[in-house]
């Protein structure tokens, strides 16, 4: 499946919404998620943002061997998308790693 996490914008045909963090990571731990993409700003930043949920991805990539989905980042925050787009090499180069 998969997954677009936002607030705010409409989710697009063949993607499946999440609205916070811990759904996203729900469906990740579930093992379905192909493809994933990420806004950063959702609204509530002590609830959570689309970077928490590449921290959670990082960790379990490095710790655990979790296999990572293909992953993007769709957020207008031009510093908050340089930093999860850093996230995202990290985590990719874990994965190669493992």
């Amino acid at each position: 499946m998969k997954v677009y996490l936002d607030d705010e914008r409409p989710t697009p045909e063949g993607w499946i919404p999440a609205r916070w963090p811990e759904d996203v990571i729900a469906l990740l731990e579930g093992g379905q998620v192909a493809e994933l993409s990420l806004d950063h700003d959702l609204g509530d930043d002590e609830h959570g943002t689309g970077y928490d949920v590449l921290l959670w991805l990082e960790e379990a990539v490095a710790t655990r061997g979790f296999l990572p989905p293909r992953l993007r980042v769709h957020s207008a925050n031009s510093s908050a998308r340089r930093k999860m787009e850093l996230a995202i090499t990290r985590i990719e180069r874990f994965a190669r790693e493992a």
